[in-house]
């Protein structure tokens, strides 16, 4: 009787939900084995992705745990490089939310040697720009140390470094958030005023407007006092274009106006007007051959204004999402959306990326579709990882001259089938072009059939069809766990059979610890989904 010993220990062909012989991985939460990301990886991922909904297999409060522990045992090996590397995606806009990189920050600034905690104090401006930022990080701050006397300090200078003007911007359009104002930090840190200026300010933040006390120096806290107590649109239009004020410092009562929202638009920031379009529409500020929906076109269309602006490719493609389908994630607000918009907002997506350089390489770009990728969501938006990387393949695609798209789940036949026959694989062809509209593709990914993952599929499809193929770049959250071979075994039996130099590109679409790409090889590259430096990353390492 022959014993088949190879069976049960190969190195070459090894299941999905068992470790390869020699390679160091870790089972993953689907079950499978994937290789375990460092913990800078993950720092990154963490920053760009953050973990609020949690993943398909993770709960928000795990992922969440797992990450902050590797920040933490980060600060403990290098908090000054913790701290420059949050500095560099926060004041970049390489992440669609600031909440991750102020919740890593108030880990530094409690968690760190002295160091470290001089470190994240200084860069605390950097990373907190506006008072929501600062409001965070008071509320994250607090589970990690008590109000001494060098973070007092900090969030002191926060106020006393900032011109007048600017800072009565920031206390009128940014009053509270999470329950903590303006009012709660002063009177934490004592500033020293350092003018008179400041000193009425900070007066007026503390104790409100008084009888007899003449209101601070500053442009948006005169204007906002008049609007409250304005009897008639058109004075709140000429409080907004007199004070520059934000639809922040406008009463409730008069956002159902549309002329007060077009007085608004005239000097609305970016983010501001695309977050606001449902509303304008749905008062009717944005009519139909209107000047304002000219107005929205042509900064829509500014590709210096969108980049200078740091507006996040994930938030325009939420706001496409929302706007595009004529109604709020929440609540009864509705209107007619305008596709002169919608292609606008389709056009800023593809601005709001780094400008990158062709490779011209043979590239497939292949999308993870299986079940995990489609019951989450990134960064807290409303978009899955499924959506998401749809979205991120069409960037590449925009770039590259020379690629093809396919689509994978599991393979309904196994590696050795897959490889002499055709039949149901689990992986297909799909013809996607940066030409269509971004929610045209969501929609065509999203009503494919939802399956288990084999990130292996890729390779064995191009091998069984001798594609020659130079670039795999997967979309996926790594969680592989089902086929006969693992992604890497797959992409060295590529490499060979097809005498290709095929490197892989993985594109980390959830914060979680896991990468189908194995760190010890030169040819394999883990990058994180959304992250605007992301198909600059890709387009330099093909490039090698």
């Amino acid at each position: 009787m022959t014993h088949s010993f190879s069976k049960h220990y190969r190195t070459k062909e090894t299941p999905q939900d068992r470790s390869i012989p020699g390679k160091a991985m870790v089972k993953n939460s689907a079950g499978g084995f994937s290789f375990a990301v460092s913990d800078w990886e993950r720092l990154a991922r963490f920053l760009v992705l953050g973990s609020e909904g949690g993943s398909y297999y993770t709960n928000e409060q795990t992922l969440t745990i797992e990450n902050a522990e590797a920040v933490r045992r980060l600060i403990g090996v290098d908090g000054q490089k913790v701290v420059d590397m949050i500095v560099d995606v926060s004041s970049k806009g390489r992440a669609p939310s600031n909440d991750p990189a102020i919740f890593a920050l108030a880990m530094c600034a409690g968690l760190g040697d002295q160091d470290t905690k001089r470190a994240a104090l200084r860069a605390l401006p950097l990373v907190c720009r506006i008072g929501t930022h600062i409001f965070h990080f008071a509320e994250y701050v607090e589970g990690f140390r008590g109000w001494g006397r060098s973070l007092k300090r900090a969030v002191a200078e926060w106020y006393l470094e900032k011109p007048i003007g600017p800072l009565g911007y920031q206390v009128i359009k940014y009053q509270q958030r999470g329950g903590w104002s303006h009012r709660d930090l002063l009177r934490l840190s004592h500033p020293k005023p350092t003018s008179d200026d400041h000193k009425a300010l900070f007066g007026y933040v503390v104790n409100g407007p008084q009888d007899g006390v003449a209101l601070p120096n500053s442009r948006s806290i005169r204007g906002y006092e008049i609007a409250k107590i304005a009897k008639t649109k058109g004075e709140v239009v000429d409080c907004i274009g007199l004070y520059g004020l934000t639809r922040e410092m406008i009463p409730t009562k008069w956002l159902n106006e549309p002329d007060v929202w077009t007085a608004l638009l005239s000097s609305m920031p970016l983010m501001a007007t695309i977050r606001s379009l449902g509303k304008m529409a749905a008062v009717g500020a944005l009519k139909p051959m209107g000047g304002n929906i000219a107005s929205v076109k042509e900064r829509l269309s500014d590709t210096d204004y969108i980049r200078k602006s740091r507006a996040h490719p994930l938030s325009i493609l939420v706001a496409q999402k929302i706007y595009e389908q004529g109604h709020g994630m929440k609540g009864s607000l509705s209107w007619e959306s305008n596709p002169h918009i919608v292609d606008a907002l389709n056009r800023a997506f593809y601005s709001s990326f780094e400008n990158v350089e062709p490779t011209n390489k043979r590239t497939m770009l292949a999308l993870d579709v299986s079940g995990s990728m489609g019951h989450s969501t990134v960064a807290g938006s409303p978009i899955t990882p499924r959506e998401a990387s749809a979205a991120m393949a069409l960037v590449t695609a925009k770039s590259e001259p020379n690629y093809m798209t396919t689509i994978f789940s599991s393979a309904g036949r196994n590696y050795q089938e897959l490889r002499g026959f055709g039949g149901a694989t689990g992986i297909s062809e799909i013809s996607i072009s940066p030409n269509q509209r971004l929610p045209d593709v969501i929609r065509q990914v999203s009503m494919l059939p939802f399956g288990r993952t084999d990130c292996s599929l890729p390779m064995l499809y191009a091998l069984q069809r001798k594609i020659e193929i130079e670039v795999f770049v997967i979309y996926t959250d790594s969680e592989t766990w089902v086929g006969n071979i693992h992604p890497v075994q797959a992409l060295e039996v590529y490499r060979r059979e097809m005498g290709i130099p095929a490197k892989l590109v993985v594109v980390g679409m959830t914060s979680n610890g896991f990468s189908i790409a194995d760190p010890n090889d030169r040819g394999m590259l883990d990058v994180v989904g959304f992250d605007t430096a992301t198909p600059k990353l890709i387009s330099e390492f093909c490039r090698e």
